[in-house]
């Protein structure tokens, strides 16, 4: 294998290249062709490659058939290990040299005994110290993925070393997974030098090339510029203007790297031109903020409707055909959720879920007539705790808001019937509360506290089956309450009884207080209200449930209200007294 990398397309070198192009030292996009460089040969003499060359195509289709070199660790080879001789390694040494540093200088940090504004001086320091770095790694990235792109045959850089494609030469190289890769060469596809014609080019996107070989801007905020203007450029899918497109990144920039990018003057330049045509340089501080990288991806977005001089609208039925949803493979319990949707429909979503949380995040303080509550023992004291995270009540938002309108009388049926889930569960299962149910069309299984759920809240209609599996009788629905019965304890109860759940109870299910697995009857009397999260967590959340003469009263956990009181949950506002005009 040490033949096959000595006789690649790059002669090891111990000093940077002079003349014409020194580009070619530090990037193979502007580098010579494999089969053409001058020195391809000189390491090795066991490779005619100049007959390959000659050969063209022809020549590199016939050395496919040659088998690839196995897989071997680059540092066991001489073509490796020459390069860490000679001036090129002691840049090497140099960068080993500067990695021992740090390793030091923070081996003699207690992180956890620094003072406030020490950590803050730590991080933005390590942070700083280390995207120099993360801009050679993409440099290497796209150099090496370049040299081994499958045009080139055997004499590709990952033939010769025993990979597959490059990807499977750099995360050999690297130890790192094949998405890193893959962003580190979409990145320095865009911000490395091009070749056009034998011409060297300057990157697609010059300033944010500046900054990264500056040090002053990281991966994330130059992949949301990157992402952002793509499609502006030129090839890219919308007709814009350059100059405005230029000036777009040149903000970006700014904005992420809180210094200013600018083209400095160019061989051919004077004083008098009022616009410079050399390389982009960091030309000072901006008197402007500096912003993260998320807030970066947001300003791209306005550039974009800045840059499409038409407005949004000749772009719409693109950008529209690319909303969609849909359910991924079953994964640790969970469907995940894919696809894209328009600003317009977010804006719904978004202030949708906002609506119903804010309820449940605002800070509520005890008025004087809620004090005495708490005193007599009427009110639960302090605020509920709510364990749950923002996607999750996210999640059960979207549920509360679909089961409303599968259960609304204008949803239209499918086989006469409106858009019920049915779970099949084994009727010995149920009873013994073991094993799991299945919903049909679905991979995944239900479990049993689910299935009890949804059989206290909807009931459940048995099929007898005979011995050799035929259908032999279908059973009347039980353990329902009727849409009356449900209407009654709505009236009642006016949403989930829980206090400080503001769930609406149109969203909520109908619970029964004694377990119908007990003998629990299905009536207005044994019946509350409570929304899904409640109830599915009702036998482990440490709250408590009964009834007293018709009317529900809670208990809540330890930890909320250590009296361990029995309270009335708040009542439905047309028969609360304080909600009621009182006879004078």
């Amino acid at each position: 294998m040490d033949d096959e990398l000595d006789s690649g397309s790059t002669a090891l070198t111990g000093t940077t290249p002079t003349g014409s192009n020194l580009h070619d030292w530090n990037t193979g996009l502007a580098g010579p062709d494999p089969l053409t460089g001058p020195d391809v040969h000189s390491l090795s003499g066991t490779t005619d490659m100049k007959a390959a060359a000659a050969g063209g195509a022809a020549g590199r289709t016939r050395g496919r058939s040659k088998p690839r070199p196995e897989w071997r660790d680059p540092a066991e080879l001489l073509g490796v290990q020459r390069a860490h001789t000679g001036a090129f390694g002691q840049k090497l040494q140099a960068l080993d040299d500067a990695a021992r540093t740090v390793m030091a200088v923070m081996d003699s940090i207690d992180v956890n005994a620094l003072s406030d504004p020490e950590v803050v001086a730590l991080t933005q320091m390590v942070e700083r110290t280390g995207r120099p770095v993360d801009a050679a790694r993409v440099s290497t990235a796209i150099v090496v993925g370049y040299r081994s792109r499958r045009g080139l045959g055997t004499e590709s850089l990952a033939w010769r070393l025993g990979a597959s494609h490059q990807n499977d030469l750099l995360i050999g190289l690297t130890g790192t997974s094949v998405p890193e890769m893959k962003r580190r060469v979409s990145l320095g596809e865009k911000v490395a030098p091009r070749m056009l014609g034998g011409t060297v080019l300057e990157p697609e996107f010059p300033f944010v090339a500046a900054a990264l070989a500056a040090g002053e801007i990281g991966l994330d905020a130059a992949e949301n510029i990157v992402k952002g203007l793509a499609d502006y450029k030129v090839h890219g899918r919308f007709d814009a203007d350059q100059l405005l497109v230029d000036g777009g990144e040149a903000e970006l920039v700014e904005s992420a790297t809180g210094s200013v990018f600018g083209r400095t003057p160019g061989p051919g330049d004077t004083a008098d031109d009022a616009v410079c045509t050399g390389p982009v340089r960091r030309l000072g501080a901006s008197a402007g903020f500096t912003f993260p990288a998320d807030r970066i991806r947001e300003m791209a977005a306005t550039w974009q409707a800045v840059l499409n001089p038409d407005g949004a609208a000749p772009t719409a039925e693109i950008l529209e055909a690319k909303s969609t949803f849909s359910f991924g493979k079953l994964a640790q319990g969970l469907h995940p959720l894919r696809g894209g949707v328009t600003p317009e429909l977010k804006g719904i979503m978004q202030n949708l879920f906002n609506t119903f949380q804010s309820a449940r995040s605002a800070p509520a303080f005890p008025s004087a007539e809620e004090q005495q509550r708490i005193e007599a023992g009427e009110l639960v004291p302090g605020e509920i705790l709510d364990e749950r995270d923002g996607g999750q009540k996210r999640a059960d938002i979207l549920r509360g808001i679909l089961v409303q309108v599968a259960q609304d009388p204008r949803t239209p049926t499918m086989g006469g019937m409106p858009p019920t889930v049915m779970v099949h569960v084994n009727a010995t299962d149920l009873i013994n509360g073991v094993g799991v149910g299945w919903i049909d069309g679905v991979e995944g299984p239900i479990s049993m506290k689910t299935i009890n759920q949804m059989v206290d809240n909807g009931g459940f209609r048995p099929i007898f089956f005979g011995g050799t599996g035929a259908v032999l009788a279908l059973g009347d629905k039980v353990r329902c309450f009727t849409p009356l019965q449900r209407r009654a304890i709505t009236a009642r109860d006016g949403g989930c009884i829980i206090p400080g759940c503001t769930c609406p109870p149109q969203w909520t299910e109908v619970h029964h207080v004694k377990p119908w697995q007990n003998g629990g009857p299905t009536n207005v009397s044994n019946g509350v209200l409570l929304c899904w999260h409640h109830h599915h967590n009702i036998d482990t959340s440490g709250w408590h449930i009964r009834m007293v003469l018709g009317m529900p009263e809670v208990k809540a956990p330890h930890w909320i209200d250590p009296t361990g009181t029995w309270r009335k949950p708040p009542q439905h506002r047309a028969h609360d007294p304080k909600t009621r005009r009182q006879n004078e």
